[in-house]
């Protein structure tokens, strides 16, 4: 029997302002995060207790919820929420915010009620080894509403997901409707095509990754630029970046490998990460 529950938080979770422990952490069943999905989040990784580029986070939760049109929150009130839960939680692990609507109509339209603001922990680490990634049959609309927002709308993400796990990848890559490559489920994507570090930029629809965005710092002769899909398969090494992968090799893409895994690129960004962030580095860049 599967377990439902794995990966679930353990330690209290602070709900609207009150912690809770993580077996009675509920929201209403009218919470438009549940019905409709409407809502924002952000997934932070934790060192030695505190959490990584926690700011950089916040700024983006904000972006967020105003793309979405949903009302700001108090981030000072949202940051008190966040310290209850780490004097509770693990060293490691990753810290998710989420903020939803709030109660509202079983239907599309919101109804007045505050923002739900939510704060928990899940056990984590993250993902080094050289993995394998599939092109999702499905596309990203860079031209639609959620375009480049960290939305609870993430039921395209699973699907496709699902889709890439069943065939034993860890990731599923999206084009845009105009056949450009645009990011993975969880991930930002860096290529090396022609000798050249390319990674898609911002008007593909991508999200303004958090790591990608400090790797673009750390690596100068990165181009943002439009991709084809199809360049995929010129690729000599490729890798994906995310708080929960950091810099992560591409091993093959649909089952053909790249010439080179991790190829002399993505090793040199893993290196100017680790001497940037690891080993006590700054935890707020």
């Amino acid at each position: 029997m599967t377990d439902r529950t794995a990966g679930a938080a353990s330690t209290p979770v602070w709900i609207n302002g009150e912690l809770l422990p993580a077996d009675h952490a509920t929201i209403p069943f009218d919470d438009h995060g549940v019905t409709v999905g409407d809502g924002a989040f952000e997934t932070i990784r934790l060192i030695d207790g505190r959490p990584f580029a926690l700011s950089r986070h916040l700024e983006r939760l904000v972006r967020s919820l105003a793309a979405l049109l949903i009302p700001t929150i108090d981030l000072q009130r949202a940051r008190s929420g966040i310290a209850a839960v780490l004097d509770h939680a693990p060293p490691d692990g990753f810290l998710r915010i989420t903020v939803t609507a709030g109660r509202g109509p079983l239907g599309s339209p919101r109804g007045t009620a505050e923002p739900t603001v939510i704060v928990a922990v899940r056990d984590g680490r993250v993902r080094l080894d050289p993995t394998d990634v599939v092109v999702s049959p499905y596309t990203r609309n860079e031209h639609g509403a959620l375009a480049g927002i960290k939305s609870t709308s993430y039921a395209e993400n699973v699907v496709a997901l699902a889709l890439a796990q069943e065939v034993g990848a860890t990731e599923a890559l999206f084009a845009n409707t105009a056949g450009d490559l645009c990011e993975g489920t969880g991930s930002n994507v860096f290529v090396v095509v022609d000798g050249e570090l390319r990674t898609p930029n911002l008007g593909s629809g991508c999200l303004a990754g958090v790591t990608r965005a400090l790797l673009l710092g750390l690596l100068p002769e990165a181009v943002e630029t439009a991709i084809p899909i199809s360049d995929l398969a010129r690729a000599s090494e490729a890798f994906l970046a995310s708080t929960a992968r950091e810099v992560q090799p591409i091993a093959s893409v649909d089952g053909v490998g790249l010439p080179a895994c991790p190829g002399p690129v993505t090793r040199r960004a893993r290196d100017a990460w680790c001497d940037a962030f690891a080993g006590g580095g700054d935890l707020d860049p």
